[in-house]
């Protein structure tokens, strides 16, 4: 391991602990050329499967492009970045335990669209133009209409709950 800051490869460990997520352990260290520390994050490795795009080509499962394509998707949006890295561990973790050695991009797109529709609807919608290519505004407006009955759906129920407590009372 190199020091960032004068590329030695001479250093030490100083303290080492599981990381916020349980996933990494985080490790700080000290350079022994320039005295200087700095901060490492190890997690294990696993067999990443082959993800297979639309046109059939393959390449490797890379979590830097789910980040990405979410960042996009929130960006000017009130989601930190702890949620997006959240998001794809999530996702990185569902792939891997599912132990198939290719995965459909399109699920993977799937899963990044289910986790934005949780936590920002907006975001979901710039994922989904983009992810499903919409080619019309009415391919658009019937994508905001199934998200606007949902809503209406989800509230529903609990407005009749609160009818049912105005009337006990």
């Amino acid at each position: 391991m190199r020091c960032p800051f004068c590329r030695h490869r001479g250093n030490r460990v100083v303290d080492s602990r599981l990381a916020s997520d349980g996933l990494m352990i985080r490790r700080r260290r000290m350079c022994s050329a320039c005295k200087r520390r700095f901060t490492t994050y190890e997690r294990v490795e696993e067999a990443a499967p082959m993800v297979v795009k639309k046109d059939g080509r393959r390449e490797p499962f890379d979590r830097a492009k789910i980040i990405a394509g979410i960042k996009r998707a929130c960006e000017k949006r009130p989601v930190s970045m702890e949620t997006i890295e959240q998001i794809a561990n999530s996702i990185e973790a569902t792939m891997a335990e599912q132990g198939d050695r290719e995965v459909a991009s399109s699920a993977i797109g799937s899963a990044v669209m289910n986790e934005l529709h949780k936590i920002d609807q907006v975001a979901y919608v710039r994922f989904a133009s983009v992810y499903r290519s919409f080619k019309d505004i009415d391919e658009f407006m019937h994508e905001l209409e199934d998200l606007i009955n949902q809503r209406k759906q989800a509230s529903a129920p609990r407005a009749a709950g609160d009818k049912k407590g105005d009337a006990a009372s």
